[in-house]
């Protein structure tokens, strides 16, 4: 005879155990990656020096405080931090002498460093400031990225500038094991969720800002338990270095664009600086909901992403009489944050055309990682028309018009009711993509198919 198990219920701790195993690159894969990377910026140092070039090198972000979680391709950066000049009109006239050159120059000369290297072929990134990305091999993908050494955070000429100092403060910071598996815990929590990546097409967490999260509340559990307890509404604030006495003097002393996200969070290396400025009160939300849920009902569920399942949205909204559009868009722009950003703005614009006319539903935007964007609406139709009916004197009639007609109204002494014309959702965008042309254009969309 068969005994029946009875089934328990894993606590949260016995689950994140069970999550780190799998979401913690094993020690070989952080050797071999380390290896990987010294050797290649050993040789970019070489090749600076013999370019006579005033610039060092360092490893920057999660590779620099080994807070990795585990992928099929993992991606690292590689800053090279140039000295600032005193005087650049002064330093213009000397460049020749000591090739040190000018803030605008910088990706230029680093650019020049990475071609004397052998079997490296450098992709520019444009963008405030031009970087490049380089495929070492197919599991690991660099970016070089150019910075002014700036000895006060208040001379960074660029966000990227401040990465030393943040490197500089979280290696100290993170001595033991057991806050750096914490931290991994966080970040595949995020990026299962899709909340995880300071892009403007996401506004979610960086990687910087929950490794000091995670840091200052001593675990991932008691972050989200922080996180959950928040009304509606409510700001979490965390000021690590204690630089501000209250909140009252965080809201006076910083500007007000950077206390408008709904975590303040007081970078330790500048003070005036917000290190969750961009964060998105939807993304927030998203993170405090799923934050709650995995607190309740803990699951390895939590930090396994899941694939949008436009075949499950589809039959839904048929189930409930609902129109269902799926459309790619594609722009000419530059993959990454600039495509990302633009493909997200013209999905907003269409959410406010589509208003004017259509109830949505549900909606749902997921950029592709190149130049496109898969957009997803669920609608009902606004567009209605007004039958005019009998007299209501004209009882015969009026109860046959009530009957076809549950919404009939009487005014001025005669029966009227509403009737929805259903109108498509893809008939209703291919009329106004057809007067819309500039506008996509101006949008720097180049394409949108149903």
């Amino acid at each position: 005879m068969k005994k029946n198990k009875a089934s328990t219920k894993l606590t949260s701790k016995e689950v994140l155990k069970k999550v780190l195993e799998k979401v913690q690159p094993s020690e070989k894969e952080l050797k071999e990656t380390e290896k990987i990377v010294k050797d290649f910026t050993s040789r970019l140092d070489s090749s600076l020096k013999s370019l006579k070039l005033d610039a060092q090198v360092f490893v920057g972000g999660s590779l620099a405080k080994k807070t990795l979680i585990k992928k099929d391709k993992y991606d690292g950066d590689i800053f090279v931090r140039f000295e600032k000049q005193k005087d650049e009109k002064k330093a213009s006239n000397k460049q020749s002498k000591n090739k040190k050159l000018a803030k605008q120059n910088i990706s230029e000369l680093t650019y020049k460093a990475l071609t004397k290297l052998k079997s490296i072929t450098p992709k520019v990134v444009h963008g405030s400031r031009d970087y490049f990305q380089i495929q070492i091999m197919p599991r690991l993908c660099l970016e070089i990225i150019p910075v002014i050494k700036a000895g006060n955070p208040k001379q960074a000429e660029n966000i990227t500038d401040l990465s030393y100092h943040h490197v500089k403060y979280l290696t100290k910071k993170l001595k033991d094991k057991k806050i750096i598996q914490e931290i991994i815990l966080a970040k595949a929590f995020c990026h299962a969720q899709k909340v995880y990546g300071a892009e403007s097409y996401i506004r979610g967490f960086s990687g910087y800002s929950l490794e000091l999260l995670v840091y200052y509340y001593k675990s991932f559990t008691k972050l989200l338990e922080a996180v959950s307890k928040l009304k509606k509404g409510e700001k979490l604030i965390v000021d690590i270095e204690k630089y501000y006495k209250n909140k009252n003097q965080i809201f006076m002393d910083l500007n007000e664009s950077k206390t408008k996200s709904p975590v303040i969070l007081i970078d330790p290396t500048y003070k005036q600086r917000n290190a969750l400025a961009t964060l998105s009160e939807e993304v927030f939300e998203k993170f405090k909901e799923k934050a709650q849920e995995f607190l309740k009902n803990p699951s390895e569920s939590f930090f396994e992403k899941q694939e949008l399942n436009l075949s499950e949205i589809k039959s839904l909204a048929e189930k409930r009489n609902l129109d269902f559009l799926l459309a790619e868009a594609e722009t000419p722009k530059q993959e990454g944050d600039i495509a990302g950003s633009k493909l997200l703005k013209f999905f907003n614009h269409l959410c406010f055309e589509m208003q004017k006319r259509f109830e949505i539903k549900d909606k749902g935007f997921e950029y592709l990682q190149n130049k496109k964007a898969i957009y997803f609406f669920v609608v009902k139709s606004k567009k209605k028309i007004i039958l005019t009916g009998p007299s209501e004197k004209d009882s015969e009639n009026v109860t046959r018009f009530k009957a076809e007609h549950k919404n009939s109204f009487v005014k001025s002494g005669r029966l009227f009711a509403e009737q929805e014309i259903p109108e498509k959702l893809k008939d209703y965008l291919s009329v106004w993509l057809a007067k819309n042309k500039q506008k996509m254009n101006e949008m720097d969309i180049s394409e949108l198919r149903f």
